[in-house]
């Protein structure tokens, strides 16, 4: 049995467990996955998002002064 076998086995008992204790509890059943349209899987790779030296460098900064504040506090 492969990872995604599993999952999907976890995601039907999860699925079932919502819909007992909706029973349970005097609510309506949330709608499962299986029930909803089947959605189609996107064929391909995402797009790799790519950050700019500027963000690279303000990122960097607020970092280092986070860092700088976390070591003012624990030197107190």
């Amino acid at each position: 049995m492969g990872v995604s076998n599993i999952l999907a086995e976890i995601d039907r008992e999860i699925a079932q467990l919502q819909h007992a204790r909706a029973l349970l509890s005097g609510g309506a059943a949330p709608k499962t996955k299986d029930a909803a349209e089947p959605v189609a899987k996107t064929k391909g790779k995402k797009k790799k998002r790519n950050l700019s030296p500027e963000g690279r460098r303000r990122i960097a900064e607020a970092v280092k002064k986070r860092w700088a504040e976390q070591r003012k506090v624990a030197g107190k």
